[in-house]
């Protein structure tokens, strides 16, 4: 009886542990089942920048920025509607005036007159300035030349250069608006509670304090962009301007000394000079009133007989 008891017993004091095994190793599996079935905890994307919001944070310093945004793309449309073909150097002003140099070894300028007023430009002013002086000495035509020229381009040059200020200005608006809101924003930062997170505090005020150089560097770059195409615009047509004036002037040297040229109105009337009229006019004699002959006296020793008698010099030593 006491053999079977310890027997039992024993039996059942090893099969314990098996039993507590058996049972960890089925917890496991059921977790690790239950761990690949659970879906993943969903993670909250960032929210997307409000760009009009993004604008607002960026203070007062947006206003200047945005006059100066403005200011560029008024004149990127100015420009471009004043540096047109039309307005510049016209393609029909162009082919007529090639047309006439190359009729003959001169240019009537009567002729061509006309012509420059049918295509209002830049280039008929110069040329127009040119053919008024008809004429004159040569070097007198190249400097009238160079000068209006000069003037127009000049004229062309005057939007371009508000460009040019636009794309300077930006961008240090921008900078002077960082600036400002790092400053601040290290200002408020003494301000905070220790509970309070300052790298979260820090990083908010910069990337709003960065918002201005963004909008200013968005501002500066096309404005500068425009104004190097403009520029690089306006010296293509100029020089071919200048090369159409090379190839004019020598055509009205004929001209020289000869016969001058009036505008009136829309046409050129032509005055001759007459060489021989300066020789005329200094030969003939002067037309000043001639002096008066000069009367001679003669001095004789003896006195006429009815003149009177001399009166007696007194001296001017008393006695």
């Amino acid at each position: 009886m006491a053999v079977v008891l310890l027997t039992s017993f024993s039996g059942t004091l090893f099969a314990q542990p098996s039993t507590a095994k058996n049972a960890e190793s089925v917890d496991i599996v059921a977790l690790a089942n239950a761990a690949k079935q659970a879906k993943p905890p969903a993670i909250e994307a960032p929210k997307a920048m409000d760009l009009v919001d993004l604008l607002i944070k960026g203070g007062w310093f947006m206003i200047p920025i945005a006059f100066v945004s403005l200011l560029a793309a008024t004149f990127m449309i100015e420009r471009l509607i004043g540096l047109r073909n039309a307005r510049i150097l016209p393609v029909g002003l162009t082919k007529k005036l090639l047309a006439l140099i190359r009729e003959g070894e001169s240019i009537d300028p009567r002729v061509a007159y006309p012509v420059c007023g049918e295509h209002p430009s830049a280039a008929s002013n110069v040329v127009r300035a040119v053919l008024v002086r008809a004429g004159r000495p040569m070097s007198e035509l190249e400097a009238v030349a160079a000068e209006t020229s000069q003037r127009e381009a000049d004229k062309a040059y005057a939007g371009v250069r508000w460009l040019t200020f636009a794309a300077g200005l930006a961008p240090l608006l921008g900078l002077l608006g960082t600036v400002w809101g790092l400053i601040q924003a290290f200002h408020d930062m003494t301000f905070l509670l220790p509970s309070q997170n300052r790298a979260d505090f820090l990083g908010r005020g910069i990337y709003i304090a960065l918002v201005t150089t963004l909008a200013g560097l968005t501002v500066a770059i096309p404005a500068s962009f425009a104004a190097h195409w403009f520029e690089g615009r306006i010296k293509r047509y100029f020089n071919r301007i200048d090369e159409l004036l090379f190839a004019i002037i020598p055509k009205l040297e004929r001209y020289e000394g000869r016969i001058r040229f009036e505008a009136i109105g829309r046409e050129l009337v032509a005055k001759n000079i007459d060489p021989s009229r300066k020789a005329t006019t200094s030969a003939e004699p002067s037309k000043q009133p001639a002096a008066p002959p000069v009367q001679t006296v003669t001095f004789s020793s003896n006195p006429p007989h009815n003149a009177p008698p001399a009166a007696p010099r007194k001296s001017i030593y008393k006695p």
